[in-house]
């Protein structure tokens, strides 16, 4: 249950304000079709997630125990600095071409995730955790508590978070599960 929880909100805390909910923001905006584009989000949440959950696994498989310790160490403290350098959405979707907005919207997520710090928050919670299951169906969770609620409310919604301070909240976060590992807690 605890890496079901603290997944979903580490997740859901660093995703706001990331590029994949810039995106969800753009979508919506482009489509204006909120079912379609959840559903492509989830899909590829999913799809994404399960992959970074796996490659979790098996570093916590491959790795001594003291080497797994320093790297999810070394690994968190460097997502908590990365946390504090907001995103910007590179590629906008032109138009939805003949995936129509569903598939347009899995094959924009699933690569907009790649290497993202919610996947490698995956992989390594996966490793520290040695659990796919509960740390996959979280950190997927998580994704679409921020991304949801873009998609069906939009600019309004992200103009009043206060975005950095939900940073600085994820980044001390990352930074004690940083510390947690490297002491071994």
């Amino acid at each position: 249950m605890e890496a079901l929880l603290l997944s979903t909100g580490l997740v859901a805390l660093a995703e706001i304000g990331d590029k994949t909910q810039l995106l969800a923001l753009l979508l919506a905006a482009r489509f204006r079709k909120p079912w379609p584009i959840a559903w492509g989000i989830l899909v590829a949440t999913l799809a994404n997630h399960a992959l970074a959950g796996s490659v979790g696994l098996l570093v916590a498989r491959w790795l001594t125990d003291d080497i797994l310790r320093w790297v999810l160490g070394i690994g968190f403290l460097a997502m908590a600095v990365w946390m504090l350098i907001p995103d910007q959405l590179d590629a906008q979707p032109e138009t939805q071409g003949r995936w129509g907005v569903f598939g347009t919207t899995c094959v924009l997520f699933f690569l907009a995730e790649m290497g993202d710090k919610t996947q490698l928050a995956t992989v390594a919670l996966a490793a520290q955790f040695n659990a796919w299951f509960p740390v996959v169906a979280g950190t997927t969770l998580g994704m679409m508590i921020a991304n949801a609620p873009a998609v069906w409310l939009g600019d309004r919604m992200a103009h009043r978070l206060p975005v950095r301070a939900i940073h600085l909240g994820a980044a001390a976060l990352l930074a004690v599960l940083g510390v947690w590992a490297l002491w071994g807690w």
